[in-house]
């Protein structure tokens, strides 16, 4: 085994272990020998930085904060290490020998595929506690003993509140993507968990970045941790081509619809190169939009966002990930930890609100030492968003021009008159008819007068009788008109109407009378 240099870091209060000086292999790490055929089985022989530093740490008992960027293999981290610890001793009834907290049902599901795969030769049971399954079926799971427990805090709390749980024989607690339990508000939560198990549990952390209330959690709740970090927080990996292309829309009302055209000229300039994507957008909204405008314009595209029910964002993952799919539109709630090895581009529609959330985005392409291509969409408000994932990253991510290009002046003069746009854009986002004919009544009073036809000399005086006639005749002759004028047809009504000309039905003059409005 490779010789490592044992360093404390003061002001951090961590001890903290440099990168080994010699690759290691896994048979080096001390596995059980079990877990180790299912490693070498899968195909693997040399460990990730993440993994060679963290797995002796783990089997020695020690609490692990692990800093890795993503697509390190951080999931190995904590599985296999996991595994050979509880390779002897069987769980009681409700009382899981270890915890996996996961921020999202995809990322737990990963999870426990993980555990699927190299604890096939182990006699080990596992449950997964996700939104979206019946209570029923994971009770009976939890009812048998299970050794390994996987869950969302929320649904994990849920069963404690039922009386269906005991925390009390946790041995090993995982906390995967931490700081993404912080984005989604589940800290109160992870505390409230960590007060329920032992004290003298082993406890793991695992995250991409570290937030200064996750620094927090873990003074709090881990004792003297081995700090592994191999890369600096919130670093994108070398591997992926990054670039940013701004888009200024020429009518406000129709940027969202010129940033989807942008979006597939993006896709068609990739061509054949680009095997399969994730799409990116800010707001589940925007998800469905942006899926649905794509599959209009005959893309091979689906969405995938919390909202949707658990077993169709099951199915429409599965057929990502079997390459059955070649677009996957997503929220956020897919940027952490998805395991999807040969993913070629990342497409942001938006710049993510909060800048780490950019470096998971696009850690779901270039995995695992792979190449891959992160295209991102700005328009001129996003730059303030843009600006901060720069200063994370610490450099200018390159522009590229708009791809669509610079329209003729047909085409601008056709936008400024309201008919342009990518044809796809929705009723709530088109302006009404009455917004774009709104004005004051002054100026359409103005012009109806100009373009009213003369009024000829008898309906001038009659026009003018009114005003000789004492008030009850005169209501009555009002009261009398509309019908006369429907029974002729005569839109003018024998009276001077100021509005949009002899095509204009008499029931709409009425509201433009002069002597009724005067």
């Amino acid at each position: 085994m490779g010789a490592r240099i044992p360093m404390t870091d003061v002001r951090a209060g961590f001890s903290v272990r440099e990168k080994r000086i010699h690759m290691t292999t896994f048979s080096e790490l001390n596995l059980n020998p079990k877990v180790l055929k299912a490693v070498e089985e899968a195909g693997y022989e040399t460990p990730t930085p993440i993994q060679a530093d963290a797995i002796p740490s783990a089997l020695e008992g020690r609490d692990v904060l692990g800093i890795a960027q993503t697509g390190t293999g951080k999931t190995a981290g904590f599985t296999l290490p996991m595994l050979s610890l509880l390779a002897r001793g069987r769980a009681r009834a409700r009382m899981p020998r270890s915890l996996v907290l996961c921020p999202t049902r995809e990322l737990a599901a990963q999870v426990a595929e993980n555990f699927d795969t190299y604890s096939k030769h182990l006699k080990l049971t596992k449950a997964l506690l996700i939104g979206g399954v019946s209570f029923k079926e994971q009770d009976k799971l939890i009812d048998k003993g299970v050794d390994v427990l996987i869950a969302t805090p929320g649904r994990l709390l849920d069963h404690f509140e039922r009386g269906k749980l005991l925390l009390t024989g946790v041995q090993i607690m995982v906390v995967d993507e931490a700081d993404r339990m912080l984005d989604m508000g589940f800290i109160p939560d992870i505390e409230r968990i960590f007060s329920l198990t032992p004290f003298t549990r082993q406890t793991l952390f695992f995250s991409a970045t570290m937030a200064p209330e996750i620094e927090r959690i873990t003074n709090t709740f881990l004792q003297n941790p081995v700090r592994v970090e191999v890369a600096r927080q919130a670093t994108a990996s070398e591997t992926i081509d990054q670039h940013v292309v701004i888009v200024k829309p020429w009518r406000r009302d129709r940027a969202d619809g010129e940033k989807r055209a942008t979006l597939r000229a993006l896709i068609d300039g990739e061509g054949a190169a680009c095997t399969n994507a994730i799409v990116f957008c800010n707001r589940k909204i925007d998800v469905d939009v942006v899926a649905k405008s794509l599959k209009k314009h005959g893309y091979d595209a689906a969405p995938i966002h919390g909202d949707l029910d658990q077993s169709q964002r099951t199915r429409t993952l599965d057929a990502f990930r079997a390459g059955e799919l070649k677009l996957l539109v997503a929220s956020d709630v897919a940027a952490r930890g998805l395991d999807v090895p040969a993913v070629s581009h990342v497409f942001n529609f938006d710049v993510p609100g909060h800048a780490e959330d950019y470096v998971h985005r696009i850690g779901r392409t270039g995995r695992a030492g792979r190449s891959g291509k992160a295209l991102t969409i700005c328009n001129p408000r996003d730059e303030k968003a843009l600006a901060a994932v720069e200063a994370l990253l610490q450099k200018d991510i390159p522009r590229l021009d708009d791809p669509t290009g610079v329209r003729p002046a047909a085409d601008q003069d056709a936008a400024a008159q309201g008919s342009g746009g990518d044809g796809d854009t929705p009723k709530s986002e088109r302006p009404s008819r009455s917004s774009r004919s709104r004005g004051g009544r002054g100026r359409s009073v103005s012009r109806k007068k100009a373009d009213a036809p003369e009024t000829a000399p008898e309906e001038a005086k009659t026009e003018s009788a009114p005003e000789k006639e004492t008030p009850k005749p005169r209501e009555e002759k009002r009261s009398a008109e509309p019908k006369e004028r429907g029974r002729r047809g005569d839109d003018n009504g024998g009276g001077k109407v100021v509005g949009m000309g002899n095509h204009l039905p008499g029931f709409i003059a009425l509201s433009f009378d002069e002597r009724r409005t005067g």
